[in-house]
């Protein structure tokens, strides 16, 4: 197997070309955190909402006296 680049500082160079390189993965990588990241925050508070909202209504069926 033969590699690419001679060294690591080869490698992260890219030729003069990894600033650019190296800065669009870190982008990229950024990004993709956040589409995973963000929705899983999102779930936790949509949900956190829909129990504090059923416990309201708990409390005003129970207040009013309703059975169910």
């Amino acid at each position: 197997m033969k590699f690419q680049f001679q060294s690591i500082s080869h490698l992260l160079d890219m030729g003069g070309h990894g600033f650019y390189v190296w800065s669009a993965v870190i982008v990229t990588l950024i990004v993709i955190i956040g589409l995973i990241v963000r929705p899983l925050l999102q779930h936790r508070v949509v949900l956190s909402q829909v129990a504090k909202e059923l416990a309201r209504e708990k409390l005003r069926k129970k207040a009013t006296g309703e059975d169910n």
